[in-house]
């Protein structure tokens, strides 16, 4: 666990390999984030081993929404704080607003620790850097370790973002001036069954400049690859993906449905399972959550080596459950999986049902590939061309103002709703 006397241990011997990500408790995702049961929802996710936790002052009242629901006498009394990571970001202020001076930096990991009731944040990315010019995140950057060093508040450090050059040029920029590698570096939407940049270029570059761990985010490229199509809370249609790109998924959903499966199960299952092998060499060795109820894991239960990190979104209680069942699913095909399954109650032959599963998804996911076709490893532009970052005077000084979200006392009470499809909500994680 990442406690204080931990701090020089490698992120890699320590993060779990699969960190629920909290995008989804934003207005992107949801109409009223506050309307789900956070609470109910996070609890459960310790229940079932979960034990890393990621999100953004950038995710609309993410922060705080994740924070209440770990401050409760029911996480006090079984989940101690050394027992759990968070992982937090900054810099990224509005669609169209960034800001990583040492100040605003500062004053965003103060703000972070109060909104999540805790008094250390165990990993902080420089939030979207592809935003900004990398003068601007290297002092982000140095900010960040100054905090670490002197204050022992932040754990680890790195970087976020969707294009891989940038994310390579700066990673590498780091370690050239400072001597230091990042710890982690978060790529989103970049290892999928649409795009496996990631994986193609992404790790052997990441690797040269010392990264530690790149968690491999937005598996369903935040949202495109669902039988429903891109996500549209209300914030509209954002999603930056071309009306071409999303008729040729449309496509690939179809051919799914012809073989009586779904695009985002399909999806979502072969980016998990390939990412944990693909990815293990920039991958971790922390608890993997393989289901044995109430016990404080070891990935040697599963072979010991090195797991490709993953990060999944969801919203509501139902699609946690059918997820953890894909995860732990995926896990008993590893080594060691079939003891580990006895040990979780599950079925003796769950090995030998998982390794079977993984050949079918395999077939299908070729199949997906041949439809989406021209659009394999197309990328959308980060910022959009002729972007330009505003900083205003008012980010500089932060004040206490209404939050333009809807807060707990002007929502309705949490009602938990039948979700119309299996699998995962779409994370942006950007």
């Amino acid at each position: 666990m990442a406690t204080e006397k931990q701090a020089k241990v490698p992120l890699s011997s320590i993060l779990p390999p699969l960190i629920f990500g909290t995008a989804t408790f934003n207005y992107q995702y949801n109409p009223d984030p506050y309307e789900l049961d956070t609470t109910g929802l996070v609890h459960q996710a310790l229940e079932h081993g979960v034990r890393a936790f990621d999100t953004s002052p950038y995710y609309g009242p993410s922060e705080t929404i994740l924070g209440e629901a770990l401050d409760t006498d029911f996480v006090r009394s079984n989940f101690p704080r050394s027992d759990f990571f968070l992982l937090t970001k900054c810099g990224r202020i509005a669609a169209d607003e960034s800001d990583f001076s040492a100040e605003w930096v500062y004053q965003s990991i103060q703000r972070s620790l109060q909104r999540l009731k805790t008094t250390y944040l165990d990993l902080v990315y420089c939030h979207d850097v592809e935003f900004v010019s990398e003068d601007e995140v290297m002092e982000g950057i140095r900010e960040l370790r100054r905090i670490r060093d002197e204050g022992g508040t932040i754990k680890y450090i790195g970087i976020s973002g969707y294009p891989l050059p940038v994310l390579c040029s700066i990673a590498h920029r780091v370690l050239r001036e400072t001597g230091e590698p990042l710890d982690a570096v978060m790529s989103y939407a970049n290892f999928t069954l649409q795009n496996e940049l990631l994986a193609s270029t992404g790790i052997k570059k990441l690797k040269a400049a010392g990264v530690d761990v790149v968690p491999n985010a937005s598996p369903l490229g935040m949202g495109l690859l669902r039988r429903e199509g891109v996500p549209v809370g209300s914030m509209g249609n954002w999603h930056p993906s071309s009306n071409e790109l999303r008729a040729a998924v449309k496509r690939a959903s179809d051919f799914c449905d012809r073989h009586d499966e779904k695009l985002e199960v399909i999806a979502i299952r072969y980016a998990l399972e390939t990412w944990l092998k693909v990815g293990a060499s920039v991958g971790s060795h922390g608890d993997p959550a393989s289901g044995v109820p109430w016990t404080r894991e070891s990935n040697k239960m599963i072979g010991g080596a090195r797991l490709g990190v993953s990060v999944m979104g969801v919203s509501k209680r139902k699609e946690l459950e059918k997820t953890m069942k894909v995860w732990r699913s995926i896990l008993d095909g590893l080594e060691g999986g079939a003891e580990t399954a006895r040990k979780a109650g599950r079925w003796n032959r769950d090995h030998e049902w998982s390794l079977n599963r993984q050949k079918a998804v395999q077939i299908l996911a070729d199949g997906i590939r041949e439809h989406i076709d021209e659009y394999l490893d197309y990328t959308w532009d980060s910022p959009d061309k002729g972007f330009v970052s505003k900083r205003s005077k008012s980010a500089q000084q932060p004040k206490a103002v209404e939050p333009p979200w809807m807060t707990p006392a002007a929502s309705p009470s949490p009602v938990e709703e039948e979700v119309s499809y299996p699998g995962i909500a779409p994370l942006p994680l950007r």
